[in-house]
């Protein structure tokens, strides 16, 4: 995995979590604007608007980068859309990384030709 591949997939990691945290927050947002008088609904909806925006943009650069398979790139984007899917989202993309660094110093020590 080259850096630029890398640097993609981190920064989709990085949003992931937080737009899946502001999702949420809007969730229980809603609900207290219809059961209280506080509405932080237009707030919270511009954070996760934000958040779910660049967690597309670098979905789609990650996507383009690591030449993931059909199946992948939608999972990953059902992922985004699922109210705690942002956290599967993040610790799958962390193993992922994690396994292309270990196949790239197996790489380097001439033990795998992967």
């Amino acid at each position: 995995m080259d850096l630029k591949t890398a640097s993609a997939i981190r920064r989709l990691r990085l949003v992931s979590a937080p737009e899946a945290i502001s999702f949420l927050l809007l969730l229980v947002c809603s609900v207290l604007k219809r059961t209280t008088d506080f509405n932080a609904v237009p707030v919270m909806g511009m954070i996760h608007g934000v958040l779910f925006i660049l967690y597309v943009i670098f979905w789609l650069d990650a996507w383009n980068r690591a030449k993931w398979s059909a199946k992948t790139g939608i999972w990953y984007f059902v992922l985004s859309v699922l109210p705690t899917g942002g956290f599967f989202a993040e610790r799958r993309l962390k193993r992922e990384a994690e396994d292309a660094v270990i196949a790239s110093r197996a790489r380097q020590e001439g033990k795998v030709n992967a």
